[in-house]
């Protein structure tokens, strides 16, 4: 029975995004002319062993496992595949799952690092409660930003096929330009509103903390605040501004990939988040 512990079963889900990745290789190459079931099956097989790794981990701290980067890595990659699982009910939303399976295996490979994993703990004068609500909606709102960056990829390769391959862009079984230029903005502004209510809710937890005045320059703090004003400036960019197509998608690309390198540093430099 010691084979069956929480981060087994992440193994056998990251083991499992690494098939969706290949097989979403061939997709790419016939030019996504024929259905996915099997990338979106596939998640869903990783999507179990996933939940249940965080499920044997949440139970053993009696708590959201939120405690080191191994655990709000694995949080993030779930809430991703958590969403795509639901927008994928629509066939032609369901090549999300092409462009997602190598980001997830790749996140996926860099969270079972061994040092990811060493244990921190919790404050003990903060409410659980609070806590956990912060921390999953803003692994909420960082899955809404992976796919609105995963999307930005599909709608980059669909106008590169319209400008130089028509033909393969008329037979593709992808969304039409505009309707991936809509999920674009749509789940980066969902994104958004969960980051938001996420760092409202962080303020009041924040409150309960001994001397807070000590951590207003903790680095995740301004960090969060850094990538509150990033979103922020891409959605005013579009919906003030008029700023759509290939500069709006590059710029949810470029903006999550900023998450994605700096989120780790920022955590480990945090005396707020290791305590």
């Amino acid at each position: 029975m010691a084979w069956f512990t929480a981060r087994h079963f992440f193994l056998l889900a990251v083991a499992v995004y690494g098939l969706s990745m290949i097989y979403s290789v061939f997709l790419w190459r016939k030019g996504f002319r024929q259905d996915n079931h099997v990338t979106y099956f596939l998640l869903l097989l990783a999507f179990g062993f996933h939940t249940t790794a965080m499920g044997i981990r949440g139970f053993s701290l009696n708590h959201c496992p939120i405690t080191n980067l191994y655990e709000a890595t694995a949080f993030i990659m779930w809430t991703i595949v958590t969403l795509y699982l639901v927008l994928g009910l629509w066939s032609r939303v369901r090549f999300l799952g092409a462009f997602a399976s190598p980001v997830l295996f790749a996140i996926g490979v860099f969270a079972l690092m061994p040092s990811l994993d060493t244990t921190h703990g919790v404050r003990p004068e903060l409410p659980v409660a609070l806590t956990s609500l912060h921390a999953a909606l803003m692994a909420l709102a960082y899955g809404a930003f992976g796919l609105s960056s995963v999307a930005a990829v599909m709608y980059l390769t669909q106008e590169r096929n319209l400008r130089y391959h028509k033909l393969q862009a008329v037979f593709s079984l992808m969304p039409p330009i505009q309707r991936l230029e809509t999920a674009v903005g749509r789940l980066l502004l969902s994104g958004f509103v969960l980051l938001t209510v996420g760092l409202a809710i962080g303020v009041l937890d924040f409150a309960h903390i001994n001397n807070p005045h000590a951590y207003r320059g903790d680095p995740k703090v301004v960090w969060s605040a850094v990538v509150w004003l990033l979103y922020l400036g891409l959605i005013i960019m579009r919906w003030r501004f008029a700023q759509r197509g290939r500069r709006f998608a590059l710029g949810s690309i470029g903006s999550f990939a900023f998450v994605l390198l700096t989120f780790w540093g920022t955590n480990v430099l945090s005396p707020l988040h290791n305590p």
